[in-house]
C-alpha cells in the first residue's frame, strides 16, 4: 500500500479538523491521505439494520468531499470499517506513517477532554498517534470551506506561519526516535524547535567553605542542567542543522511546562515506552495523559521501546 496518513473520522467538530490537519500533514510530506470511519457504534449498527450497509454516514461523507475539494492534489481514499473505534484504528496504524485523531479540546470537565477513543488508541498504536482540537469558535461546515482563504500553486491551501515544535526531553536520557520525529516535523514546517526538560526547584540547603549565596549555587547548578540538554541534542542539530533549536530546563512540574509551552505552537511532541506491563497492558504516563487532556495545541505521541 502506498505510504499514508490515515485519519479517524465520526462526523464530528473535531474529526473535521483532525481530517483537514491530516490533509495538511499528508500534502506537505507527499503522501496518501487514508480516511477511516470505524462503525462500532449503536448508531452506526442502527443504520445498517436499516439498509445503511458500508456507505459512509452523511455528515462523515461530508468531511471527505470538503477534504476531496480543498486538496485536489492529494490522493484521498474514504472507508468503513467494522469494529471498536480504538482497536481497529491502532490497528490499522500498522501500516501508516500517521495516525491522526480528534479531541475534545479545552474545557472545564477536566478529566474527559480526549475521550477513551483517544487515550486507547494512542495507547496501543503502532505508528506515532497525533490528537488534534477543534479550534476555538469553530463551527462544523465542511473541511473545504474552512480552508479556502488561501491556496498553494497546486490549489491546496496555503500553510501559516508555523509556531514552534515542542518536544518533553529527558536530557540523561534522550529518546532517539521521539527527538528525530520532533527534529523532522520542524524541519518540514520551517519552525523552531523547543526542547523542554522539567527539574522542578530543589529546596535543598547546599553548603560550601566559598562565600557563595544559595541562589548562586541553584542558578549555577540550572546552567549545568542546560549545557547537558544543549549535548543531548548536539547529533540532532548536526543532522538537521536547518532547525532553530532552543533548549530549556524548567522548574515547573513536566505536565505543567508543556502545557505552558502548547500556547501557540504548532506541535508538542511526547514519548510513549512500547513495553506491555502485566496486567494493566499498554498505557499512557500521567504527564502524556495530562499534556492530552489540556494541551492547547495537537499533541504527537510517539511510540519507543
Amino acid at each position: 500500500m502506498t505510504q499514508h496518513v490515515t485519519v479517524g473520522i465520526d462526523g464530528s467538530v473535531q474529526s473535521a479538523a483532525a481530517a483537514e490537519w491530516a490533509a495538511r500533514e499528508a500534502h506537505r510530506r507527499g503522501l496518501a491521505l487514508r480516511m477511516i470511519h470505524v462503525a462500532g457504534t449503536e448508531a452506526d449498527a442502527l443504520e445498517r439494520e436499516l439498509g445503511g450497509g458500508a456507505e459512509l454516514p452523511g455528515r462523515v461523507a461530508e468531511i471527505c468531499d470538503g477534504i476531496a475539494a480543498a486538496w485536489p492534489g492529494l490522493d484521498v481514499t474514504c472507508e468503513v470499517q467494522p469494529g471498536h473505534p480504538a482497536y481497529t484504528l491502532a490497528a490499522a496504524s500498522g501500516r501508516a506513517e500517521l495516525l491522526v485523531l480528534g479531541s475534545r479540546g479545552l474545557g472545564g470537565f477536566t478529566g474527559l477532554l480526549v475521550g477513551s477513543v483517544g487515550l486507547r488508541t494512542a495507547a496501543r498504536s503502532l505508528a506515532p498517534v497525533v490528537l488534534v482540537r477543534a479550534e476555538s469558535g469553530r463551527t462544523d461546515a465542511p473541511a473545504a470551506a474552512t480552508s479556502a482563504d488561501a491556496t498553494s500553486a497546486d490549489g491546496a491551501p496555503a500553510d501559516a506561519a508555523p509556531g514552534d515544535v515542542v518536544v518533553g526531553v529527558e536530557g540523561d536520557r534522550p529518546c532517539d526516535a521521539v527527538l528525530e520525529f520532533a527534529f523532522e516535523r520542524a524541519a518540514d514546517l520551517g519552525a523552531r524547535l523547543r526542547a523542554l526538560e522539567s527539574r522542578p526547584t530543589s529546596h535543598d540547603v547546599y553548603t560550601t567553605q566559598a562565600p557563595v549565596e544559595q541562589a548562586e549555587i541553584r542558578e549555577s547548578l540550572a546552567a549545568a542542567e542546560q549545557v547537558r540538554l544543549q549535548d543531548a541534542l548536539a547529533r540532532w542539530q548536526d543532522k538537521f542543522p536547518q532547525v532553530r533549536v532552543e533548549v530549556e530546563v524548567c522548574p515547573w512540574s513536566a505536565s505543567r511546562a508543556l502545557v505552558e509551552a502548547s500556547r501557540g505552537a504548532s506541535l508538542v511532541v511526547l514519548g510513549r515506552r512500547t513495553a506491555r506491563v502485566p496486567l494493566t497492558g499498554p498505557h499512557l504516563g500521567p504527564v502524556v495523559q495530562s499534556v492530552l487532556h489540556h494541551a492547547h495545541a495537537p499533541v504527537a505521541v510517539v511510540p519507543h521501546h
